[in-house]
């Protein structure tokens, strides 16, 4: 399955990629020589193989959810008591994108 310079030129286009002239019988030739060395992929006989969409497979997170604790947990007002500046019930910290109020 060889790869013309129209069919590689469509997806230099495609690609936003600029070829002229003897970029183009270059790529061309490049991307024949990648195709031909993915043709023995297909000598497997592979019909019962079923397709693998990630790499993990079937592997999921495993959280939990939100939970309080009351024991660990701070209340807002505690959490803030050491804070050098708060406002609104929030921690009040410098800006660092060079934005000041």
């Amino acid at each position: 399955m060889a790869l013309s310079e129209n069919d590689v030129r469509a997806i230099a286009d495609y690609a936003r990629i600029a070829l002229e002239g003897e970029e183009l019988a270059q790529m061309t030739s490049y991307m024949n020589d990648a195709v031909s060395m993915l043709e023995p992929v297909l000598a497997y006989d592979l019909p019962d193989v079923e397709p693998t969409f990630h790499p993990i497979g079937s592997l999921s997170n495993v959280m939990r959810g939100d939970a309080e604790d009351a024991e660990r947990g701070f209340t807002i007002d505690e959490a803030l008591g050491n804070a050098a500046s708060s406002r609104d019930r929030s921690f009040r910290v410098p800006s660092i994108l060079g934005e000041e109020e």
